[in-house]
């Protein structure tokens, strides 16, 4: 009986070593394959941008002069503020004016008295020259009289058009609703050709226009992409594939982005052989009025748009003399090396060209602890096993 339990003692105390042995060496397994941080790169359309500097200009700029001369009477608008369309802003003297008109109907009605004793002339001598009272010759006359008068009838009339037409612009009216800017004359000086002409200017700012220039190369890298940088924004795209309208994205005047967007609606055929670059133009909302005529503003525009791109962090590559590579985890978990061609770099993100596939998984922590060949132990940055990891770190 005590040879019966020395025998069963003997065999568990060996199936308790020999399952501490695999335990063990399975411990040891894990702590020589290094913990990694792993991730799959992402497929999505990136925008690529250009940056300049720019200047915006009002849509609408109209210089107000006088069309008449004359001594300014009135100023009917305060400096800077909204003014509407037809809003009168200045009035110039108009007694001149006045007379001339006045002059001109009285003209107008002294011809259209003698149009019309004209006509009774002809009426008197019709009978008569058919009696063979009156000869032909003064039927004539009397025609070429009526003629003469009725022309001069005319002639009045225009000319009361053109002094009625002077007299109005006497009346200083703003052609566009928009913000009036700082007047150029004063009170009782005389304006028009004989004077000052320009008075004021009217700014129509619901719009705004942003003028900047880009580089030849710039031109030419948007030419071959898929950003219609030269087309109108009312242009029709059907005809065209894959084509993005060149968005304008621009600062406030605390460097802060501006939340509207605009589109590039004028593209200069040519370039400026001084300074090797071309002129381009963009038209941005304005409702607010927070953007101002002449203020400089850092322009953001839209040159590319590269498609269904791949997408991986930078601090997965490592760069060496040999080019840029990452760390791809195989399907039996081991390292490979793996050389890339990258393309656009974006923030903490870089497009890759060639080498990699969106459904590989790449190791993007824990790189210095690998080399190719090697098995790992992936996790996500959220796995038990990293935080645990990092805890023993912290410990030691």
């Amino acid at each position: 009986m005590n040879t019966f339990r020395l025998l069963r003692l003997i065999l568990s105390c060996t199936l308790f070593f020999l399952l501490l042995n695999v335990c063990l060496s399975c411990k040891e397994e894990k702590e020589h394959n290094p913990i990694v941080t792993i991730d799959t790169p992402v497929r999505e359309n990136v925008k690529i941008y250009g940056e300049y500097v720019g200047q915006l200009a009002a849509k609408k700029k109209v210089e107000i002069r006088a069309r008449v001369d004359g001594f300014l009477e009135k100023m009917l608008f305060k400096e800077g503020k909204f003014v509407n369309e037809d809003e009168i802003l200045f009035e110039i003297d108009e007694t001149q004016y006045v007379a001339r008109v006045n002059k001109i109907k009285a003209q107008v009605k002294q011809a259209e008295a003698s149009a019309a004793k004209a006509k009774r002339d002809i009426a008197r001598l019709k009978p008569l020259y058919e009696q063979r009272a009156a000869s032909q010759l003064d039927l004539d006359n009397a025609q070429a009289s009526l003629e003469r008068e009725e022309a001069n009838v005319l002639m009045y009339k225009a000319d009361l058009e053109q002094a009625l037409l002077e007299l109005s612009f006497t009346n200083v009216k703003s052609p566009i609703a928009g913000f009036v800017g700082e007047r150029q004359v004063d009170i009782g000086t005389l304006v028009g050709s004989g004077g000052a002409s320009l008075l004021t200017s009217v700014f129509q700012t619901d719009t705004v226009f942003v003028h900047f220039h880009m580089t030849s190369l710039d031109y030419l890298k948007s030419k071959a992409s898929n950003v219609g940088l030269t087309q109108s924004k009312d242009e029709d795209n059907d005809n065209s594939k894959n084509i993005f309208k060149p968005t304008v994205s621009i600062t406030r005047a605390d460097r802060t982005d501006y939340p509207i967007m605009g589109i590039v609606d004028f593209a200069n055929p040519q370039v400026d052989s001084k300074t090797g670059t071309f002129a381009l133009r963009a038209e941005i909302p304005n409702p607010n009025s927070e953007l101002l005529p002449g203020q400089f503003t850092k322009v953001k525009v839209l040159l590319n748009v590269v498609e269904n791109a791949i997408l991986i962090p930078n601090k997965a590559i490592i760069i060496e003399k040999g080019g840029e590579f990452v760390y791809v985890l195989r399907h039996d978990k081991t390292v490979e090396k793996r050389f890339i061609q990258t393309g656009e770099k974006l923030e903490k993100r870089v497009v890759v060209a060639r080498g990699l596939f969106a459904d590989e998984q790449i190791i993007v922590e824990g790189q210095h602890k690998v080399q190719a060949g090697l098995k790992v132990i992936p996790t996500k940055e959220n796995d038990s096993i990293w935080n645990n990891q990092n805890k023993k770190s912290e410990n030691l």
